[in-house]
């Protein structure tokens, strides 16, 4: 007799083992040597890579959402996928540029100032966090469990769209200092 419900899969296993890896690199990245050897290159096109690949992201997000307000799960699975691309061009591109170059100080001024570091330290804080909400939510979406997912999704959506916007607002503010 078949079973009207698809096979579970058990993601986690990946899920711990990734956003374990990947927020452990990224702490590593800060304190590890850069590389030597690429000092003679311009890298501050790859912050500019990083606003663009944040600014996919928060598309495809706010696309996946509209999709799933009409119940369109493919679409929306689709545009999740697409996030879940952009994002990892993003991590990618981010590992290479802090792993070449010297982190960039910020120089402006007077309350700017503010809201830059206020921006930049809850788009870290919030980063790591939502690498395992999004995980765990795209899994129990590949594995149909519908309310489950909601019940994260409704966290996890909000949060990523914060983390890729506020990736972009970090770029635009830091840009004219590289």
């Amino acid at each position: 007799m078949k079973s009207n419900q698809a096979k579970q899969r058990n993601y986690t296993p990946w899920i711990i083992g990734l956003t374990i890896t990947i927020n452990l690199i990224i702490v590593l990245l800060f304190f590890m040597p850069k590389y030597k050897g690429f000092e003679h290159m311009d890298l501050t096109f790859l912050p500019m890579m990083n606003a663009i690949f944040n600014s996919f992201t928060t598309v495809f997000l706010l696309v996946a959402f509209y999709f799933i307000k009409r119940k369109n799960i493919t679409m929306h699975r689709r545009f999740i996928f697409a996030a879940f691309s952009s994002t990892a061009l993003f991590l990618i591109n981010y590992l290479t540029y802090h792993s070449l170059a010297e982190s960039t100080s910020y120089g402006g001024e007077g309350p700017l100032r503010f809201v830059y570091y206020f921006v930049l330290i809850s788009h870290i804080v919030l980063a790591a966090p939502t690498v395992l909400l999004a995980l765990i939510t795209t899994a129990r979406g590949l594995n149909m469990q519908v309310e489950k997912h909601r019940k994260i999704a409704r966290w996890t959506m909000p949060l990523w769209l914060y983390v890729s916007i506020t990736g972009v607002l970090v770029y635009l503010m830091i840009s004219p200092y590289y």
